[in-house]
């Protein structure tokens, strides 16, 4: 009796542990954003303030509008206006605490516009200052903080739909743009990672005829891209991680095809060679991914023949990727951020569904 009572515990003690597992892995509403916006940016500044900046809205290709999400109080406030309305741009916290935001699209004269244009988010004072422009307009772009303090920007393509080989960087302390080494294929829509060697892996992503599997590295010593070793699946619109062990994810995207791919694979540093590993449960573009406090991956929402909700974890212990709860909200084109309290926060996006254009105010948090 007593041996069967003791496993009647293991039993109970397994069953909770399952139960807690499941309930600390979920999403929960959080206070809805001001401004219902799609293909905005999010950016986690040094207070732990969330920093929410632009994006869309159906007939409006470029919002000037930014607000602050504040984890205490799980509110959105408004903060100062964007000098150009922008959307799809890119937002980089600076050493300074600064925040840049580069490049994007808008509407000019009833057509679509690549942007040259940045600017500057003082947190301390709520506003946003313009900074040096671009040597060239773009959409699609890639932007990476390197170890010295610079920004490295790489490809894209202009609103003519030329797709870029140039990058350029930025320095923080003359606010201004300089090129730098070409990519060694032009490419737009393509993953930037910086590595723990310090150097920058540019992945993927499609040009003028196709997407690609090619990949390069961006050395910040030398400033010029040399190749490494190609993805298995040439994708576009995937998610790239740097895991903890300096591994490389990517995962989902679509492939020329315009089919959406559960493949992921990853990139060792080591021996700059891809490999296949655990396939995502369900093919998507246009995710999110996240690296959880745990290690683990957080892939969320995207596009699979429209917007979903449905969300995985990967375990690079495993390799695989398992289920975890569903978005309260099917969304893509959307943000996440990992917040200081291992939260991670997605705020609007795009669910197609017709309320409010299918453009959303909502914001969600994942816990672990």
């Amino acid at each position: 009796m007593k041996t069967a009572n003791s496993s009647l515990w293991v039993v109970l003690l397994l069953l909770c542990g399952a139960a807690y597992n499941l309930q600390a892995q979920s999403w929960s509403f959080t206070g809805s954003m001001e401004t219902e916006r799609a293909n905005h940016s999010a950016t986690l500044l040094s207070n732990g303030d969330v920093l929410v900046a632009g994006g869309r809205q159906r007939g409006n290709y470029g919002l000037k509008t930014a607000e602050l999400y504040n984890p205490s109080s799980g509110t959105f406030a408004s903060t100062g206006s964007l000098n150009t309305g922008r959307n799809s741009h890119t937002a980089t916290l600076l050493n300074s605490g600064e925040v840049l935001i580069a490049g994007g699209t808008n509407e000019t004269n009833n057509e679509i516009a690549c942007l040259a244009s940045a600017e500057l988010y003082n947190p301390s004072t709520g506003k946003f200052t313009v900074t040096g422009s671009m040597t060239t307009p773009r959409c699609g772009a890639t932007v990476t903080l390197l170890n010295n303090g610079m920004v490295l920007v790489a490809g894209g393509s202009t609103s003519s739909g030329t797709v870029l080989s140039s990058a350029e960087l930025y320095n923080p302390a003359t606010g201004t743009f300089s090129a730098t080494g070409s990519l060694n294929t032009a490419r737009a829509g393509h993953t930037a990672n910086l590595l723990a060697n310090g150097e920058v892996l540019i992945a993927a992503g499609g040009n003028a005829t196709s997407y690609l599997n090619s990949a390069e590295l961006y050395n910040p010593s030398t400033g010029t891209f040399t190749l490494t070793g190609s993805l298995n699946t040439a994708r576009a619109a995937f998610t790239a991680t740097l895991l903890t062990n300096g591994d490389v994810l990517a995962a989902g995207g679509e492939n020329s095809s315009n089919i959406w791919l559960a493949s992921a694979e990853l990139y060792n540093p080591s021996t700059g060679r891809w490999t296949f590993t655990g396939s995502l449960n369900t093919s998507r573009f246009g995710q999110t991914a996240t690296l959880l406090t745990s290690g683990d991956v957080l892939i969320g929402g995207g596009n699979h023949g429209g917007s979903i909700s449905s969300a995985e974890l990967y375990n690079p212990s495993s390799g695989t990727f398992s289920v975890t709860a569903s978005l309260n909200t099917a969304r893509q084109d959307q943000p996440a951020v990992l917040l200081t309290t291992g939260e991670v926060l997605v705020p609007g996006g795009y669910d197609g569904s017709g309320s409010n254009n299918g453009y959303l105010a909502t914001a969600e948090l994942f816990e672990q």
